[in-house]
């Protein structure tokens, strides 16, 4: 099921990553596990945000995909089952 994960990173904790040069491996390893048809990096409500659209296959990935970012990022996890248009156009013409 496409997914979109909208991590937002602790500040400090995303700071002293940043400060000892771990970030970037980090988020490698997400994106490497991932493969993520799309990924995003911003703000949001004020904090470093991360937003990746992947194909979540079984429920039972997800301590796998978010312990990562609580664990290392202390961060704040949000996942949503989206759609793409393709996926929407084929929704709506099953609703009749």
């Amino acid at each position: 099921m496409r997914t979109l994960l909208r991590a937002r990173l602790d500040t400090r904790a995303a700071n002293d990553m940043i400060r000892d040069g771990t970030m970037a491996k980090h988020m490698e390893e997400i994106l490497g596990q991932l493969r993520p048809e799309a990924a995003y990096f911003t703000t949001l409500d004020g904090g470093r945000t991360c937003l990746l659209v992947f194909d979540l296959q079984d429920p039972s990935q997800l301590p796998a995909v978010v312990e990562k970012f609580f664990l290392d990022m202390e961060a704040e996890v949000e996942l949503h089952p989206v759609m793409n248009t393709d996926d929407l156009r084929k929704g709506l013409a099953a609703l009749g």
